[in-house]
This record gives C-alpha cells, structure tokens and sequence, in this order.
C-alpha cells in the first residue's frame, strides 16, 4: 500500500502600504468564507507551472483590480487552520505556506471585477487591522504587519523558481 505524502498548501500574499492623510494604511481585502465575512491580505493559491511571485501578481490583481509590483520578499510562513466537520461539509486541517512579498500597486483598472467572493478593498491602519483581528481569515496578517514594521525583507531573488515549472523537462 502505498504511502500517502502529507503535502501543505501553498498560498501567496501581497502586502502593500501607502502613506494616506499622513498615515500608513494596509491593502486588504474583504472576503466571503465559509465563516462569513472575512479580512484578509490579497492573497491566494500557487498555480501550476508558476513561480510565488508570479502568482503574488496575479491574485493580487484579481483580488484587486490593482496591477501589484513586488519589491522584496517580506517573510516564508507557515500556519495551520482547522474546521469542523459541518453537516454541508467535511472537516477539513490544512497547514498553509505562505509567500508574503512587499510591494506597491497602481491604481485599480478600470471595469475589471474582482475575483469571486471579494467584496471590496480597503486601506487600514495598523490600529485597525489589530482591532479587527477576530475578523481576520489568516492569523498571518499581523505577523506580517509586524515583520513589516520592524523593517524584515529578503531579496526577491531568495525565492528562485527553475525554468522547469514552466516548460518540464521530461526525462526517458
């Protein structure tokens, strides 16, 4: 019997500030979830055949209509959510991999929806964000807020994605 391989899931997450009427606000996002109204960084899922920062740019932009350019890789984080098993759905337990990368987004383009399931954007402060954090969606948000703060970043090019991704080498 074969051995079933434990394997997290990898997500990305763009984190962008912007200096609004003197202060520092946070791009957010506000989500449907199964445990209703959610905040959370644009993030999202590593697709097939992309690299973490190409995929940071993309959700970024489906989540926000707003094209995101990466400056720095602010953190590699992992974190665990479990939901009970409900009568519509199993449970589930499913540890995240997160790519969190800093960096500034234009302004949104005009006419493009938002992903499904987002309701709006927002810019918050960092008050903020603490005060909401039980309407948070990853307990990552103020990890990295606080890494942010305290001025933790990483190259882009710690994080090297292999030709291969795109284009596999098939080996006979």
């Amino acid at each position: 019997m074969a051995e079933i391989r434990w394997k997290p899931s990898v997500t990305v997450a763009a984190i962008a500030c912007r200096i609004i009427d003197g202060t520092a606000r946070y791009l957010m996002v506000e989500e449907h979830t199964a445990e209703g109204l959610r905040l959370n960084n644009p993030a999202g899922h590593l697709d097939p055949g992309e690299s973490p920062l190409q995929a940071v740019v993309r959700e970024c932009l489906e989540e926000t209509a707003c094209a995101f350019e990466p400056q720095a890789l602010l953190g590699v984080y992992l974190s665990r959510f479990v939901r009970p098993a409900q009568a519509d759905r199993p449970a589930e337990d499913i540890t995240y991999l997160r790519f969190a990368y800093l960096g500034s987004v234009g302004e949104p383009e005009p006419g493009r929806a938002l992903d499904t399931g987002i309701v709006r954007t927002l810019w918050l402060t960092a008050d903020e964000l603490r005060a909401t954090e039980a309407r948070h969606r990853s307990p990552l948000i103020l990890r990295c807020l606080g890494d942010l703060q305290a001025g933790v970043t990483y190259p882009l090019e710690l994080v090297w994605a292999d030709p291969s991704l795109a284009d596999p080498v098939v080996k006979v």
